[in-house]
C-alpha cells in the first residue's frame, strides 16, 4: 500500500500539511490512529485509520498506533488484540510505532504538576453535579469555583495526596484555570485528572489517578512527535483546549489538530454501546457477526482490504458530515472480486433432476471458465452424469407466460453441458415436487460447435454424486430504516429477516477443501466467502467434509451507480 504522492488524490488535509512544509512550521509528517481499546473498530474507523496511514505515506512520513488506554473502566486486552489485527488486515503499516497512552502517565503528571506551578491548574473539591451545574450554558457564563483561587502549595500538596491514594473516588478533581466566561463551553475550567482507584491493564495498580482526554491527547501527540493530528468533525470545539494544553505543557514543535467529517453509513450499526447490547442479548453472535460492519465482521464477510480502501476513496475527504449509502459498499466489494474470484455452480434450493437417457453408471469431465471477464484464472473440471441437483425455482409444473426455464415438453441448456428436455416429474404425498426427469441430447454438447435448434432458458445445476453439502447463509442490512433507526422506546428497528440460513445447500466440488475466507462467485447468486468462525477446518486448515459454512459477501446486481464525472 505505499503510494505516494503522485499517484494518491490529494484532499484539503493534504492542502494544510504541504503549507505547513512550505512555511517551515514542520520539517516531516507523523499522524497516528489513536483508538480507545474499549470496543471493535467499525468501518467509519476504517477511514480513520487508512486517512491518517495515507496521509504519511504521501510525504514520506510515518504513522503510529496508540491506543489510548486513560479509562480503565471500560477496556479490555481482547480490544486491544483486536485493534492491532484490524489494522493490520487493512494494510496500515505500524512497524514498530505501537504505543500506549497509558506508557506516559508519568509524564502526563509532570506536565499537571508544571501547570499547577503556573498556577493554569487548581485541586476542585465540587461534586460533578456542582461543575456541571457552575459551569453555566450556551447562553450563560459559568462562574469559579470557590477553590480556584487555592494557592499553588495547597494545589500541589492536594494533588500529591490524590495520587498517594488519600481521598475517594470523585471527592477531588484536577481542573485547568482557563476562563469560566469563554463563549466555548469546553475551556470554563475543564476536569484534566479525576481519582479512579481502578485496575489498569498497562500498568495494573500503580496510579489511582488517571487524566482526562482532552488533556491526554494532546500530551500523547506531542510526546510521539506527531505533526497533524487527524481527528473527526465532533472534536472541533475541543481544538482550543487541544491548543491550550500543548502550548502551556512547554513543547518545542506542538501539533496541531485537523478535523474532516465523520461518514455515516445507512442502515447498519456502529455505535459501540448498541453493538455490546447487540452482542450482550445474543441478537448477533459476537463483535464479528457479518450482519455488523466492524472491521472484524467486514473480514469474516468476505470484505477485502482492497474493497474498503476503493470505499473510503470513493466517499472522499470533507468538512461536512454526510451518510453513505450501504450499497456504494457493495459496489465496491464486487468491483474487487469481479476479475479476482472463480464463478462456480451452487444450488441453494435443491431439486433432483434425472436425465433419464445418460447412460447408468457412466460419467464424464466437463470444464468451464473460472471468470470469464478474467482469462488468466483458467478453468475447472465439472463431474457431469445421470443425475444433477437443480433449483427448485428453474422448474414448473404450470409456468406463468415468458418463463424460459423448465416445464413439461420445455428445453433448456445446462450451463457448460448440454440440452435437456423435460419428460417428467415426481411429487410427494404434499404434492412437491421432488424429482424433474429429462433426456438430453449428446449432440449439443457446450463448446462443440453444435448451430442445431435454439433454446431459450440457461440453468445451473450441481452434479449430484460429487455435490458438497453445505451451510448457506443469506444475509440483509440489520437495520430497516425505511421504519426509522429506533423504535419509538429507544431500541434499535431491527430488520426481522437479516439472516436466512440455508441449511444444505450443494456446491460444486471444486470448492471441497476450501480454506477460510476463500471466496467464491456462485452462478446468479452473488459473491460467497467460507466463514472462519463456525466452517468445521482440517489440521492442515482445509474445510473438513460436512462442515463448510458460506456467508453472503455480496449479491450480483447493485442499484448503486457511480456518479458521473
Amino acid at each position: 500500500m505505499g503510494e505516494t504522492a503522485e499517484n494518491t488524490s490529494k484532499n484539503f488535509i493534504d492542502d494544510l500539511i504541504e503549507k505547513d512544509l512550505a512555511d517551515g512550521v514542520y520539517n516531516h509528517v507523523m499522524t497516528r490512529f489513536p483508538p480507545e481499546p474499549n470496543g471493535y473498530l467499525h468501518i467509519g474507523h476504517a477511514k480513520s485509520i487508512l486517512l491518517n496511514y495515507m496521509t504519511a505515506q504521501k510525504f514520506n512520513g510515518k504513522f503510529n498506533l496508540r491506543f489510548d488506554d486513560t479509562n480503565p473502566t471500560k477496556e479490555k486486552t481482547e480490544f486491544v488484540h483486536s485493534i492491532e489485527a484490524d489494522v493490520r488486515w487493512l494494510g496500515a503499516d505500524f512497524e514498530d510505532r505501537l504505543y500506549f497512552a497509558s506508557d506516559y502517565f508519568d509524564v502526563m503528571y509532570e506536565k499537571a504538576v508544571l501547570l499547577i506551578k503556573k498556577g493554569l491548574a487548581f485541586v476542585c473539591d465540587l461534586t460533578a453535579d456542582e461543575i456541571r451545574e457552575y459551569r453555566g450554558t450556551l447562553k450563560e457564563p459559568g462562574k469559579n469555583s470557590p477553590y480556584r483561587d487555592r494557592t499553588v502549595e495547597e494545589n500541589l500538596k492536594l494533588f500529591e495526596e490524590m495520587k498517594e491514594g488519600k481521598y475517594e473516588d470523585g471527592s477531588r478533581v484536577l481542573r485547568a484555570k482557563i476562563d469560566m466566561a469563554s463563549p466555548n463551553i469546553n475551556m470554563r475550567d475543564p476536569v484534566i485528572y479525576r481519582i479512579a482507584h481502578l485496575h489498569h491493564h498497562n500498568t495494573g495498580d500503580k496510579w489511582c489517578i488517571y487524566p482526562m482526554y482532552d488533556f491526554a491527547h494532546p500530551i500523547e501527540d506531542a510526546v510521539e512527535g506527531v505533526t497533524h493530528s487527524i481527528c473527526t468533525l465532533e472534536f472541533e470545539d475541543h481544538r482550543p483546549l487541544y491548543d491550550w494544553v500543548v502550548k502551556n505543557t512547554d513543547w518545542e514543535m506542538p501539533p496541531r489538530q485537523i478535523e474532516f467529517a465523520k461518514m455515516y453509513l445507512t442502515n447498519v450499526v456502529t455505535g459501540k454501546r448498541y453493538i455490546k447490547r447487540l452482542v450482550e442479548e445474543g441478537i448477533v453472535d459476537g463483535w464479528d457477526d457479518p450482519r455488523l460492519v466492524t472491521i472484524a465482521a467486514l473480514k469474516r464477510r468476505g470484505f477485502t482490504p482492497e474493497s474498503i480502501r476503493m470505499f473510503v476513496e470513493l466517499t472522499g475527504i470533507s468538512k461536512a458530515n454526510s451518510s453513505i449509502d450501504y450499497a456504494m459498499l457493495e459496489y465496491c466489494i464486487r468491483e474487487d472480486l469481479k476479475m479476482k474470484r472463480p464463478r462456480v455452480m451452487a444450488v441453494l434450493d435443491p431439486i433432483k433432476l434425472v436425465i433419464d437417457n445418460y447412460p447408468e453408471g457412466e460419467s464424464e469431465i466437463l470444464y468451464a471458465d473460472n471468470n470469464l471477464e478474467n482469462p488468466e484464472l483458467g478453468k475447472h473440471e465439472i463431474p457431469f452424469g445421470r443425475e444433477l441437483y437443480i433449483e427448485r425455482e428453474d422448474f414448473m409444473e404450470v409456468p406463468p407466460s415468458k418463463y424460459k426455464r423448465l416445464y413439461p415438453g420445455n428445453e433448456v441448456r445446462l450451463m457448460h453441458a448440454y440440452f435437456v428436455k423435460c419428460v417428467g416429474f415426481e411429487k410427494d404425498e404434499q404434492g412437491n415436487i421432488t424429482v424433474v426427469h429429462c433426456t438430453y441430447d449428446p449432440e449439443t454438447k457446450a463448446g462443440s460447435g453444435f448451430e442445431g435448434r435454439k433454446v431459450k432458458g440457461t440453468i445451473h445445476w450441481v452434479p449430484a454424486p460429487e455435490a458438497v453439502h453445505a451451510k448457506v447463509r443469506l444475509y440483509e442490512n440489520l437495520i430497516d430504516e425505511s421504519k426509522g433507526v429506533y423504535n419509538e422506546d429507544g431500541s434499535l428497528n431491527l430488520n426481522p429477516n437479516s439472516l436466512t440460513v440455508v441449511d444444505d445447500a450443494v456446491i460444486e466440488p471444486c470448492v471441497a477443501g476450501s480454506k477460510a475466507y476463500e471466496s467464491f462467485q456462485f452462478v446468479r447468486n452473488g459473491y460467497y466467502c467460507v466463514d472462519a468462525k463456525d466452517t468445521a477446518f482440517n489440521e492442515d486448515g482445509s474445510a473438513a467434509e460436512g462442515g463448510l459454512v458460506f456467508n453472503r459477501i455480496v449479491g450480483m446486481k447493485s442499484s448503486f451507480k457511480l456518479p458521473k464525472q
